[in-house]
Formats: C-alpha cells, sequence, structure tokens
C-alpha cells in the first residue's frame, strides 16, 4: 500500500522489521535490564540501546537484506530501518511501553528470545503507523491517526484477498458467493471478477462480506467482525470504507509509475537528442536547420553576399542605472550590464544581431541560452555569470528585463520563431541560387 507522506507501509517493511529485530537482540544483549525497571533510568537506557543498536545496523549494511529495495520510493531496508531507530530517540513514550511490556524476567532467559523479539516487533510496528500517520497529515493536511493508518492497511489487504478470491473464484465458489451476496451459478465467471481492477474497484460491501466469511472459510473471524473496538468506526459505514477504499486507489493511479517509467522516458529523451544532433550534422543542405544551424546559417548568407558587410560597432554603451542594480540583485556583478551590452554591440551588426536588434539584451541572451544552451564555448565571458560560468539563468534574465518569467518565456519564443522564418527563406533562396 502506498499513501502520500508514508514510507513504511509497503511489503519491504517485512524486511525493515527483521532487520530491527536482529540489531535489537544484539543491542539489548549489550544493556543492563536491572536500569530500565526505574523510570530514571530509561532515558540513558534508551540511548545506550539506539547506540548499539545503530553500530549493528551500520556493520550489516552490506548485507542482502539490508541492501534490499524497502519501497517504491527507492529507500533501502538499511535506510528505512535506521531511520525507525532513530524516531524511537525522539518518541521515549515508545520506549517506556516497551520497557514496561519488557519487564517480565521471562524475556530475559535463553528461552524468551523469541518472546523478547516480539515485544521488540511490537514496539516497532506501533511506531512505524505513528510515523506514517504523521507524515501523512503533512502531505495531505488531513487528520490522520496511526489507527486510521492501520485501517487503511487493513483494508488494502482485505482487497488483496478479496482479488485472490476472485481470481480463484470457482475454487472459491461458494465464499465468493457468500461476498457477492447472491449464488454462483457454473455457467461463466462472474462479472464482478473481471470488475475488480483495482482496490478502487472494490465495493464496501464486499470487504464487510469478506470478513463476515472468514470465520466460516477461515477458522477465525474477520478484523470487522472480532470484539475489538479497533475498526468500530468502520463496521457500521460503509460509506467511510468506500472513500478509504478509492483514495488509496486514486494515490495508487497518480503514482503508478513507481517514479520508475520517468527514468526510462529521460533515457529515451537522450537517446533522441543524440539522433537529433547526428541528423543536423548530415544535413546541412537542409532547407529548414534546426536551432543550432540558425547562427551558422546566417553568417553563411552574409558571406554568399546577401548582406552588409558589418561595420567596427562601438563599445561605449550607455545603460540605465537601474539595471546595474537589479543585477546586483540577482547576484550578477556590478559591471555585468555594461560588459555584456558592450559584447553584444560588437555582435549586432550580423544579421542575427539585425533580427533581435528590438528585443533587448535579456530576450537576446535567453534566445541564445535556448538554440545554443547556457554554456557554449562562442560565449564572451562579458555574457557569462561568474559565480556558474554560464549565461545568466532564465529568472535573473527576467529581473534584467524587468518582466515576468513567463512573459520573457513568450518574447524568447517569438524571437526564436523569427530567425527560423529569417533561415527557413535564407536557405530556400541559398538552393535556388545552386539549382540556377
Amino acid at each position: 500500500m502506498r499513501l502520500p507522506g508514508t514510507r513504511y507501509q509497503e511489503p519491504g517493511w517485512e524486511d525493515v522489521r527483521k532487520l530491527l529485530g536482529q540489531c535489537s537482540l544484539v543491542a539489548l544483549r549489550a544493556c543492563d535490564p536491572a536500569h530500565w525497571h526505574a523510570p530514571e533510568g530509561r532515558a540513558d537506557a534508551l540511548a545506550r540501546y539506539v547506540e548499539q543498536a545503530g553500530r549493528a545496523l551500520r556493520a550489516l549494511r552490506g548485507s542482502a537484506r539490508a541492501a534490499a529495495s524497502g519501497n517504491s520510493y527507492g529507500d533501502t531496508v538499511a535506510e528505512l530501518a535506521t531511520g525507525l531507530l532513530y524516531e524511537l530517540q525522539a518518541r521515549p513514550g515508545d520506549w517506556d511501553a516497551f520497557c514496561a511490556a519488557a519487564a517480565d524476567p521471562a524475556c530475559w532467559t535463553p528461552a524468551g528470545e523469541g518472546l523478547l523479539r516480539k515485544k521488540v516487533n511490537d514496539m516497532y510496528a506501533l511506531l512505524r503507523d505513528k510515523v506514517d500517520a504523521d507524515n501523512y497529515q503533512a502531505a495531505c493536511g488531513r487528520p490522520c491517526s496511526p489507527n486510521r493508518m492501520y485501517a487503511y492497511r487493513m483494508l488494502d489487504t482485505a482487497h488483496g484477498e478479496i482479488a485472490r478470491l476472485f481470481a480463484g473464484w470457482e475454487q472459491h465458489r461458494a465464499q465468493v458467493g457468500a461476498i457477492l451476496g447472491r449464488a454462483l451459478h457454473a455457467a461463466g465467471a462472474p462479472i464482478e471478477t473481471r470488475q475488480l481492477r483495482s482496490i478502487a474497484d472494490c465495493r464496501p460491501e464486499w470487504v464487510l462480506r469478506w470478513s463476515e466469511t472468514l470465520e466460516a472459510f477461515g477458522g477465525a473471524p474477520g478484523p470487522l467482525h472480532t470484539r475489538s473496538k479497533r475498526f468500530a468506526s468502520l463496521k457500521s459505514n460503509p460509506a467511510r470504507i468506500g472513500a478509504m477504499l478509492r483514495e488509496i486507489g486514486d494515490y495508487e493511479a497518480l503514482s503508478a509509475n513507481r517514479d520508475r517509467d520517468w527514468l526510462q522516458d529521460l533515457d529515451d529523451a537522450s537517446a533522441w537528442v543524440e539522433d537529433y544532433w547526428r541528423v543536423l550534422q548530415d544535413a546541412h543542405d537542409a532547407a529548414t536547420p534546426g536551432p543550432d544551424r540558425i547562427l551558422e546559417a546566417a553568417q553563411d548568407e552574409l558571406d554568399a553576399g546577401d548582406g552588409e558587410p558589418a561595420d567596427e560597432a562601438a563599445t561605449d554603451v550607455v545603460v540605465d542605472p537601474l539595471l546595474r542594480e537589479v543585477a546586483a540583485a540577482v547576484s550578477l556583478p556590478p559591471g555585468f550590464m555594461e560588459e555584456a551590452a558592450a559584447a553584444e554591440s560588437r555582435a549586432a551588426s550580423g544579421r542575427v544581431g539585425r533580427l533581435l536588434a528590438d528585443d533587448g539584451l535579456p530576450v537576446r541572451l535567453a534566445v541564445y541560452a535556448r538554440l545554443l544552451g547556457p554554456d557554449d564555448d562562442a560565449y564572451p565571458d562579458a555574457w557569462r555569470d561568474p559565480a556558474t560560468g554560464a549565461l545568466p539563468t532564465m529568472q535573473q534574465l527576467a529581473a534584467l528585463a524587468r518582466v515576468s518569467l513567463p512573459t520573457l518565456r513568450k518574447r524568447r519564443d517569438a524571437a526564436v520563431a523569427r530567425l527560423q522564418d529569417a533561415l527557413g527563406a535564407a536557405a530556400t533562396r541559398t538552393q535556388t541560387r545552386e539549382v540556377a
């Protein structure tokens, strides 16, 4: 089960629990339980336990269990176990409850290791739900108690069991019929078995009937039909069960890629870009070259005589004093605007410079960053941010242009479109000359 903010509700928890139990036994053997009986000694005992258990976790971090995946967010079992161990130090109430439970002398006999480990498991199971409930509240802004987190997990388990029974409905005909509330006929699978595609499709009445059937078909009462009051709020509230099932299903659908599909997209995009640049390199005579050829093709047109020779541009540039203050505010050096504008004025006599003459320096730099990347070798040093060695970021350029970031993007894209149109026309004229 995966819910917003949670980290411990997935199948990897079993390995986390076993690793914590293993390390806890090592740590507890090094501690003197006699100090735990007095409340004043428990804080010191907790510090000693965390230190010893942490050392044991570090010693096992290279083991297969510790290195295994703990959840679909990419956390390993060791990382989750370590986080929960140190969370215990921030919640001494759980440690106090464990000390009280472990005061039983039977826990400290050679044959009591299993009993002691069970009490450790109980402590961490409760702590897990507290941590995930708090993180769920922080992620969603909705209240959530450890008991509610436990209820989410019970419903997720119920869905899994119902799906298993539906998949083998022929072998579980009587129980599936009881869950559906009708007798099943021999001909054909019930349509509900095909409708249950995810937990969001699981109906509250199926959950209630499944719980009701467990005593007859499994030998023990179902979670909604025990004497426990843990699920009292759900037993007579199908609407609430349905809402919780849909919430789990909605987040499951929202995070269906499990943070992995986009990595494949990244690989595909990288391969596409490599192919793109290779094709552009081989297609010098294409009618519409890509953005990497815009500046080069425009210069080719000038060399062919379809333009005026460039005059030496003046380097004395007057800059609005306010822009100096803005440049300083976005962490650019005090003389950036003067030096960048001077470098731009030296290149402004070219065709590209003339096409972008009315756009302003920030827009022109944004165009170059879009077409050639932020750190092309051809950029003058005066254009570069000394801190990064690249062109200023779009946020910095937007501040220099005194416009919002979306507005700067719109102006940049319009300038790029003009360049592409001009280059397409130039390439067409070049091809016409060659044919003639």
